[in-house]
């Protein structure tokens, strides 16, 4: 499947189809908690199924799990019954420590877990392309850092940073190759900490790294969609379109109308209903109407696609997502 001519042809579309960042709401068709799921490839690839099967969504998508692939460097997570994993602690804190830290194999941590549950989806979701969600390299390396810490570091030790980034790096390209080789038709890449960055530490501590693991795993059919859903997104998308990614995935912190109206026309956009006070907290009429309000200000925009503005928590009622792909339907 050549995934960017399928999603710039639903763009282009006078109807309207969404790509929300839905996965871990699955667990509640399934009747599983969220640890059992992030555990578990079957119930990953039944998660994904599920979704394909009983939404109008443009694509399957995997978890998006922020945890996999610092747990494999052998960063410390916390599991909860239902609650996202996450990392605790830091892993590295000096140039030393990074310098000591090895690049995983694929065989460290729940990876394998992960890659197993999209190759099990890709053979039963046969209608619409799968993406394989994975971290961005600032985002890793702030786990591996500390996500607070991670900030004063750039500044005193950069060199210390790039080291990290270096090795997260790598390993992002061997993973995405091993989700790639699953069948993968694409990869979600979520690099939301660099949206905290000013645009000059995004340029020096994400881009150029973003930018290698795209170069090292795009091709005509298999497309990087790249998500950023930070505050600071509008001032740094100079940089964040020269990444050369097939898409660009944007938090609901931004205003969508504002990203398009800056956006190149051959830049594909998507985004951007709210997941916490929408999808988790609000009600199918409200969710009609902000979905509805979304296209109104955006829908006139040939390079848009519509989605949630991040992940959609576990908690979400299916009668909100509904609403979602019934108001783009209408």
């Amino acid at each position: 499947m050549n995934i960017k001519e399928y999603l710039w042809n639903a763009a282009k579309s006078e109807s309207h189809r969404g790509l929300p960042v839905l996965s871990f709401p699955a667990a509640q068709k399934l009747n599983v908690t969220v640890e059992q799921l992030v555990k578990d490839s079957e119930l990953q690839a039944r998660a994904m199924e599920t979704v394909a099967r009983e939404t109008d969504s443009l694509a399957a998508v995997s978890l998006m799990d922020l945890s996999v692939e610092a747990e494999a460097f052998g960063a410390k997570v916390n599991f909860s019954e239902n609650e996202i994993p996450a990392i605790v602690g830091q892993l590295i804190s000096d140039e030393d420590e990074a310098k000591a830290l090895a690049v995983p194999s694929l065989d460290a941590g729940r990876a394998k877990v992960c890659v197993e549950g999209v190759r099990l989806a890709k053979e039963r979701i046969k209608d619409k392309p799968l993406l394989a969600g994975i971290i961005g390299p600032f985002s890793l390396a702030g786990r591996l850092m500390d996500v607070t810490e991670i900030m004063y570091i750039c500044f005193d030790e950069p060199e210390t940073v790039h080291i990290v980034l270096e090795k997260a790096t790598e390993y992002l390209i061997e993973y995405g190759k091993a989700m790639k080789a699953a069948g993968a038709d694409g990869i979600l890449m979520a690099e939301p900490l660099t949206g905290i960055l000013n645009p000059e530490m995004a340029r020096e501590f994400s881009v150029p790294y973003v930018k290698r693991i795209i170069d090292a795993l795009q091709d005509d059919e298999f497309s990087i969609i790249y998500h950023n859903c930070g505050g600071s997104v509008p001032k740094m998308l100079d940089s964040i379109f020269s990444q050369n990614a097939v898409a660009y995935h944007f938090g609901n912190a931004v205003n969508m109308e504002e990203i398009l109206a800056a956006a190149p026309a051959d830049a594909l956009c998507m985004g951007n209903v709210d997941p916490a006070s929408q999808f988790a907290q609000g009600t199918p009429e409200s969710i009609r109407a902000a979905t509805k309000d979304l296209l109104a200000k955006c829908g006139g925009y040939k390079n848009f696609i519509p989605s949630s503005g991040c992940d959609i928590p576990y908690h979400s009622k299916w009668e909100n997502i509904d609403a979602f792909f019934e108001a783009l339907r209408d």
